[in-house]
């Protein structure tokens, strides 16, 4: 009997291979096997392959090619890589943020000798200038918002004035200290050397350190990567902000103008207006979020006076002090200051990666395979560079898996499966798993709910009802696909979504599922409620 192999989506454990492989025997095979770490069943069978692939459809996972053993079988699969003895280190990481030091205790775990090359200061993005300096400053600027302008009556409500100075030096306290504890300590802990220097590539087995040659059994490129600037006539010459520069201010601008609607753009854009800037966003709001929610946010952003003009910024013109940022219906947009978000680009300028052989997409970002491995069979390439979602838990499991395939052979692949997503704005835009567009695009009969938060008690309580939850699931199986929201805390919501998505759960489970009452988690199982019901129509935590 012929053996085959099919690939497997969404497998993230061992309960998931055996369930696989429960539903190929189910489906008249034998002999069925399967690997979550490497996405693929195996089984002989002698008959139709679709009947298989259906079987494991049937069962929640995503059927893939069905190929005969012999010819699925990877081509010659890379062996390990270790240290001869001309090599210093088994592993040698280019980069010091979150992909690079998960790399480091990953290696140092398996008993590689590790080195960990910077040019810059030790943490890369999120410690220094991205996740953790920018959410301490929305977090005071979250604070300052509200002392003017809370809800409740009978409350006395006073501000003052912002001070940015002072926010910006607590700021870079708070990254100090966290970088020591957190990247800096970390090598004494675990045992890697953390060598100061620019890292670039001689050949594809040799790198040079600010003129010193290391040789290391494999490579890690984690350089992550940094604002994108667009080519607009007139921005270079009158200077401009990005996420770092604008962290680093120490009186806010009268007038903002903000280019680019995404994460940083949203996000910096409502930090500067609550400390008194007055602000206008040019650029899709939200560009990746259910409409709904993206609808949402306009309107908060309008009622705290940001204004969002839907068009495309063309040039930059100058005049005196003041700058103004043209678009492409010809507004011209006064402004003190100007904020570049518009992206990320790969820091790879300074690798010579050619030398090594090591290929890079039309954008610049490092070519990987599921293995993270690069062209070169010895450079392997994990966070930001990849271009992979550029999130620094992302890049932790991709430094953790690229040092375990490098030095053990361990042959992972990342499962992006319910993969949360959170802008840090106020209330919040959450995500986890795919967005309707996503899902239908990916072949599935879809279904639906948005719950508005006037109908979440929690909401009612906080006399804050701005935004929404949205569940989308398959409506054959009434698996969640996704779980989107726009609320105070929407971040708080997406653990227990991702766990929902990546485990199979259910509408109906969460419907069924207990939720303390008075807390946002409830609005995952009104909505889930939903699917059956008006829950308008519900007593206060009615099951």
């Amino acid at each position: 009997m012929p053996t085959v192999r099919i690939a497997v989506g969404g497998m993230t454990c061992g309960h998931c291979e055996s369930t696989v492989v429960a539903a190929l025997e189910g489906a008249g095979a034998t002999e069925a096997g399967a690997d979550f770490r490497r996405g693929e069943a195996s089984a002989s069978f002698d008959g139709d392959p679709s009947v298989l692939a259906a079987a494991v459809e049937a069962a929640g996972y995503t059927p893939g090619e069905i190929h005969a053993a012999d010819s699925f079988e990877p081509a010659e699969s890379e062996p390990p890589v270790s240290a001869g003895p001309e090599d210093d280190y088994d592993l040698a990481v280019v980069g010091s943020g979150g992909a690079a030091i998960a790399a480091a205790i990953r290696a140092r775990s398996l008993g590689a000798r590790v080195a960990v090359i910077e040019r810059g200061l030790v943490g890369g993005t999120c410690v220094n200038v991205g996740c953790v300096p920018s959410k301490t400053l929305l977090a005071a600027a979250d604070a300052f918002h509200t002392a003017a302008s809370h809800p409740f009556a009978g409350l006395p409500t006073q501000a003052g004035s912002a001070d940015l100075a002072a926010l910006v030096a607590q700021k870079d306290e708070l990254v100090g200290r966290l970088r020591q504890a957190k990247y800096v300590d970390l090598a004494g802990v675990y045992g890697f050397e953390i060598l100061a220097g620019e890292g670039r590539f001689v050949d594809d087995e040799t790198l040079a350190v600010d003129g010193r040659r290391l040789r290391a059994g494999a490579y890690l490129v984690a350089t992550g990567a940094e604002p994108k600037i667009p080519d607009l006539p007139g921005l270079a010459e009158g200077g401009y902000l990005t996420s770092t520069t604008a962290m680093e201010l120490a009186e806010v601008p009268a007038r903002l103008v903000t280019i680019g609607g995404g994460f940083v753009g949203m996000e910096q854009s409502q930090l500067f207006a609550r400390l008194g800037s007055r602000v206008t966003l040019v650029g899709r709001l939200a560009p990746r979020a259910e409409p709904e929610l993206a609808a949402w946010m306009e309107r908060v952003f309008a009622d705290e006076g940001i204004e969002v003009v839907g068009e495309r910024a063309v040039a930059v013109e100058h005049h005196g002090d003041e700058v103004a940022v043209v678009t492409s219906e010809g507004r011209r947009l006064v402004a003190d200051a100007v904020l570049v978000a518009t992206g990320r680009t790969p820091r790879v300028e300074a690798l010579n990666l050619e030398a090594a052989g090591v290929k890079v997409d039309g954008d610049g970002f490092v070519v990987v395979d599921e293995e993270l491995r690069t062209s070169n069979p010895r450079v392997f390439a994990a966070g930001d560079v990849t271009g992979a979602p550029q999130y620094v838990y992302v890049a932790a499991a991709q430094g953790n898996l690229a040092a375990g395939n490098a030095v053990a052979g361990e042959h992972r692949r990342m499962d992006y499966t319910g993969l949360p997503s959170v802008i840090f704005t106020d209330p919040s835009l959450a995500g986890a798993g795919m967005t309707e567009a996503e899902a239908e695009a990916a072949g599935h009969e879809v279904e639906s709910r948005v719950l508005e938060l006037e109908n979440v008690p929690r909401a009612l309580a906080n006399r804050d009802t701005r935004g929404a939850v949205k569940v989308v699931a398959d409506a054959t199986t009434g698996k969640v696909l996704g779980v989107h929201a726009v609320a105070e805390g929407a971040g708080e919501l997406m653990l227990a979504a991702t766990y929902a998505v990546k485990f199979g759960l259910t509408v109906d489970d969460l419907a069924d599922t207990w939720a303390p009452y008075l807390t946002m988690s409830e609005a995952l199982k009104l909505v889930a409620q939903s699917f059956k019901g008006d829950v308008k129509k519900l007593s206060c935590c009615a099951a």
